[in-house]
């Protein structure tokens, strides 16, 4: 308001001059110079604008770009507070990196990963842990938790128009998912924890992803829930499809027992499910073609998207047995049925002193994570015949 009341005195102040000095009649030409003048400032005015919000464009990008932004320079201190008690430990770190690291129950226990690594951990673990990407993960912050299952719904009766009724109600159970400890320990000399140049927080992390990744794969598939989380294959109450040969499938007509097992689930969970074999059960099923010679197993296009069977992806795990009587090969169904409970990701414990006399300091690496299936009514197992 202040820029346009001067303006204002400004036309006002000419407009008087030009009465005094030329009369009225040059009062347009007055106004169009003073109009001129008015534009002439005003794109000036833009143009100034144009180029601050191009600077601010350009200090934006610059701020997005890897290793500038303030995202980036808090991973980074974590990397290195994490690293630094790696190598020196707790009692040798600057109090600022002590505040990046997070603590698992108490310094006893550990300290977590910090949240880059364990992502980085995480999806490295996937490769030997594949049900994780299908299966339903919940984080807890207890010892266990409860889920209600229900066993079975209600029941309606045909009746006549006053006659009683009759009551009927749902059954529910109830179900615990125990988070079980899985750990381990890596002895690293203190010459290399001296040396800069070894990447020891890359090199354990790898290390790590294998030993927990293949550990609880398998456990997914067929752990015993002792000690351990329940696996697909022990778990009670999900039904079979036995094939039609002993050793494995029919010489005629050998996907029969697979379309069986995809027909044996309802609609919603079938369209939502994903076959369950290792690689060698894969290499028979490739060999399968239908009525027009196309084949059934249907390899990736693009890299990174799983092989497909009766449109439905195929899951490759390692630790599902070989095609072999009274085994079972393979599992169908809708993997939101199976749930995985982490409870505490990883977690790292340094022991300078047992093994100090060997000039070697002991990483003691742990997790808690458990897992059993919430829903068998999702899921159907093909199971080869024995004889």
């Amino acid at each position: 308001m202040k820029h346009f009341s001067t303006r204002a005195l400004e036309t006002k102040s000419a407009a008087l001059e030009i009465k005094e000095e030329g009369g009225p009649d040059d009062v347009p030409a007055a106004i169009a110079a003073l109009q001129a003048t008015f534009e002439e400032k005003m794109a000036g005015l833009q143009n100034e604008v144009k180029a601050a919000k191009d600077r601010a464009d350009e200090l934006e990008t610059k701020l997005n770009r890897p290793g500038t932004g303030s995202t980036k320079t808090d991973d980074d201190q974590e990397r290195k507070a994490f690293e630094s008690f790696l190598r020196r430990g707790i009692e040798r770190m600057p109090a600022d990196e002590v505040k990046t690291l997070t603590v698992a129950n108490d310094p006893s226990a550990g300290y977590l990963a910090p949240e880059t690594i364990g992502a980085e951990l995480f999806k490295d673990m996937v490769e030997f842990s594949p049900i994780r990407n299908y299966a339903r993960v919940v984080q807890i912050t207890g010892p266990e938790i409860r889920y209600p299952r229900r066993v079975s719904g209600t029941t309606a009766y045909w009746v006549d128009e006053i006659e009683d009724r009759t009551a009927s109600e749902p059954v529910f159970d109830q179900m615990s998912l125990t988070p079980w400890e899985l750990a381990t320990f890596t002895e690293v000399s203190n010459q290399l924890l001296e040396d800069n140049a070894y990447n020891l927080e890359e090199e354990l992390r790898l290390d790590y992803a294998e030993s927990f990744g293949k550990k609880e794969g398998a456990a997914f598939v067929a752990g015993t829930g002792t000690k351990q989380p329940r696996g697909i294959l022990t778990a009670t109450g999900i039904p079979e499809i036995i094939t039609g040969k002993a050793d494995g499938f029919a010489a005629t007509d050998p996907a029969d027992a697979i379309v069986k097992a995809y027909y044996a689930l309802p609609s919603a969970y079938a369209q939502r499910g994903a076959w369950l074999m290792n690689r060698n059960t894969m290499g028979i099923m490739s060999q399968w073609k239908d009525g027009q010679g196309r084949y059934l197993l249907m390899n990736p296009v693009t890299e990174g998207t799983p092989s497909t069977l009766l449109g439905r992806p195929v899951i490759e795990a390692v630790d599902m047995p070989d095609v072999a009587a009274g085994a079972f090969p393979i599992v169908f169904g809708d993997w939101s049925g199976y749930r995985i409970v982490d409870r505490i990701g990883l977690s790292v414990l340094r022991d300078p002193y047992t093994r100090a006399r060997n000039g070697i300091t002991t990483f003691h690496a742990r997790k808690r994570v458990g897992g059993d299936v919430t829903h068998p009514d999702r899921f159907v197992k093909v199971k080869v015949a024995a004889s």
